[in-house]
Order: C-alpha cells, then sequence, then structure tokens
C-alpha cells in the first residue's frame, strides 16, 4: 500500500514537471522551477542568491562550512542584514519576502511596468507581464537573471494561484526544487530521504499545474504588461523601517 500511494504521487506530479516545460519553452529560460505564488518565488530566489551567489553574508562568522553555516547564521543577522533595493510603489509582499529570505528592503522612487529589478540581485519581479520569449530581456541584464512570475487569477495567465521562477542556472535549479518542498527530494519518501536542509511548503499541485497547461495552450504569443495597481508608499510604513 505505501509503494501504490508513493508511485501515485510521483505520477501525478508529472503534470508539474509538463507544466513548467510549457513555461520555460514559452517564456524562453532555460529552466522553470513553479511555486504557490509569485512571493514565494520572490522569497526563494533572493534567499538563493544571498546564499550562494553575494558570498558570506554580513553577520555571519567566518566558518569553513561555508553554504551550510548560512543557512543557520540567516535568522540572527539583524541591521547587516544585505540591502536589496525596490520600488517604493508595489506589492506589500514584495519586502517582506525580501526579509523571510533574509535580506533588508530598501526603497527607490520609480515609474516601474511590468517588471523591474531587486538590485543589486540579478532577481526580477515579473508579476504584471508574462510574455513569450520574456526571458530574453532579464538576461540581457545579467545572465544569472531569476524573473519571477505570477499566475494568480487577476494576472495574464490568470488561474487560481501560482507563480515560478525563471532561470539559467543547474545548480539553483537543484536547491529551489528542495527547497520549494520542505527539503525534501522529489520522488523519495519521507522515510527514505536525507534532511539537509531548511526548505519551504511552497511547491505547485498538480491541479493548478494542469489548469496551467490548459490556459497556456490558448495564451497569445504576445502581451502587453498589466496596469499597476495604486500601490501605497512602502518606503513610509514602519514595518520597513
Amino acid at each position: 500500500m505505501i509503494v501504490l500511494s508513493q508511485a501515485r504521487e510521483i505520477d501525478a506530479f508529472n503534470v508539474v514537471r509538463d507544466f513548467e516545460a510549457a513555461i520555460a519553452a514559452y517564456t524562453g529560460a532555460p529552466y522553470c522551477v513553479t511555486t504557490t505564488s509569485c512571493t514565494a518565488a520572490l522569497l526563494l530566489a533572493v534567499a538563493w542568491q544571498l546564499r550562494y551567489q553575494v558570498g558570506v553574508l554580513p553577520g555571519c562568522p567566518d566558518d569553513p562550512r561555508g553554504r551550510e553555516m548560512w543557512e543557520t547564521c540567516i535568522p540572527f543577522m539583524k541591521p547587516e542584514r544585505p540591502a536589496i533595493e525596490i520600488p517604493k510603489r508595489t506589492y506589500v509582499s514584495v519586502p517582506m519576502s525580501i526579509i523571510h529570505a533574509g535580506g533588508r528592503p530598501t526603497f527607490r522612487d520609480e515609474d516601474w511596468r511590468g517588471m523591474y529589478q531587486l538590485k543589486p540581485l540579478p532577481v526580477w519581479d515579473s508579476a504584471r507581464w508574462l510574455t513569450s520569449a520574456m526571458y530574453a530581456y532579464a538576461a540581457q541584464q545579467n545572465a544569472q537573471a531569476m524573473a519571477c512570475l505570477s499566475f494568480h487569477w487577476k494576472k495574464t495567465l490568470g488561474i487560481q494561484q501560482g507563480g515560478a521562477i525563471l532561470h539559467s542556472n543547474p545548480e539553483a535549479d537543484a536547491w529551489l526544487r528542495r527547497a520549494r518542498f520542505d527539503g525534501r527530494t522529489e520522488g523519495v519518501a519521507p522515510s527514505q530521504d536525507r534532511f539537509d536542509m531548511i526548505g519551504w511548503h511552497c511547491y505547485m499541485s498538480p491541479e493548478t499545474a494542469a489548469a496551467g497547461l490548459v490556459r497556456l495552450a490558448n495564451l497569445p504569443k504576445h502581451n502587453l504588461p498589466l496596469a499597476n495597481d495604486e500601490y501605497p508608499d512602502l518606503s513610509l510604513l514602519a514595518i520597513f523601517k
């Protein structure tokens, strides 16, 4: 009975992989990792960049264990957290994702449309723009770009929920897939898995992926960026000071 249950789980998640492959083909990205939302995608993308691309984070002790130590010291960083700059008028969960990932949000005055960069990281918030071959735009800015998408019902694809990270790094791909799945290895039963990283619970469900495949099959090749909502000035909020 346990073997049958595990087999059903593996088969069900094939549709998630199919959806990821379809989004990658549509956007021109080498890799696509789906999540429950764009908020979760931004969190994971920033977390990867801070742990593995930026270097030893401020506030962390100099430890030869390197990456393993970064996972441990992240929660104890305070003002020394790396500053990550975003437009002051964007969705409120973006600076929250930065904080959860181990960064410190700062704000700039920018009249953006479609997508913007979480500077200085090569991470782009593209919740309001989904079109064919779009990954090339971010990749022109940085070859290691990560563009985060939203599939929310108010967005271009318009399914119930969901997000994704478009990127080009095979090492990041392996980490992101475990990070979104509670630190688990896909296709391995918990009793047989190894647990050596702290992950998040934000993997896309097969039902959501199936709905995404249907909508993507009928999505136009070219789509304009969505108009921005009336965002408040986040730089004035006490919780981000």
